[in-house]
């Protein structure tokens, strides 16, 4: 009798030892760490996942709004519109009012020969029409540069300054609005008449003195200050 109770004692040793909740008592005894999530309610599961959701939905927009300005910023400026260029001057194309004097027969030949030298521009000013003696007078540009063949040569004070300009001889004389050049050195004189605005005349006049060479003969008492 004591040995069956004795191995009835030995055999429930053997056995596995249950805990309080019921479940069998690991042979080791150590117990493994219970997952919180196996053990948290349903619902509370779901409100988890609902807050999530949430806070995923409310982080996304925020996420794209940074990656905008972040691009916005990175991104190099659109090129500025290129600045529209300054809108020329309307210049008057209308007939240049000058006067047309009679010509005796050679001076009216030579300034023929002249007007069919001169350049169709002076530098940036484009011809214009006049409104008398076209054989003899032509205009450029607004305000008018005009040049003038036939007049009279100018009388030139002693102390007056005369300039060589591509070996026409000019003198100058200043009015208020103009400085008016004219040929010293030719057989038929030619005036050019540079309004104000316009800088430095005798820069203006080199083309005309091309002209000049080519269809004016030299003459007259040349002035000492262009004599060669």
């Amino acid at each position: 009798m004591d040995e069956m109770a004795t191995s009835s004692a030995a055999d429930n040793d053997d056995r596995p030892a249950e805990t309080r909740d019921g479940t069998p008592e690991p042979a080791d005894r150590i117990r493994e760490p219970a997952d919180p999530a196996a053990d948290a309610p349903a619902g509370r599961d779901r409100t988890i996942r609902g807050a999530a959701l949430l806070a995923t939905l409310i982080a996304l927009p925020v996420t794209l709004l940074v990656a905008v300005l972040a691009f916005s910023k990175l991104s190099p400026a659109e090129p500025a519109a290129a600045p529209s260029p300054t809108a020329a001057r309307v210049q008057s194309t209308a007939p240049v009012e000058m006067a047309a004097p009679a010509l005796a027969a050679r001076p009216a030949t030579v300034c023929r020969a002249l007007l069919s030298q001169l350049p169709s521009t002076i530098r940036d000013l484009p011809q214009r029409p006049v409104t008398a003696g076209p054989e003899q007078n032509a205009a450029y540009g607004d305000p008018a540069l005009t040049v003038a063949c036939g007049g009279a040569e100018p009388t030139i004070p002693a102390t007056d300054e005369v300039w060589t300009v591509n070996r026409v001889c000019w003198h100058s004389a200043e009015q208020d609005d103009a400085t008016v050049l004219t040929t010293v050195d030719r057989e038929t004189a030619v005036s050019v008449r540079i309004p104000r605005s316009y800088e430095q005349p005798l820069q203006w006049v080199a083309p005309i003195s091309n002209a000049v060479v080519a269809s004016v003969l030299t003459g007259g008492d040349v002035p000492a200050g262009c004599r060669a």
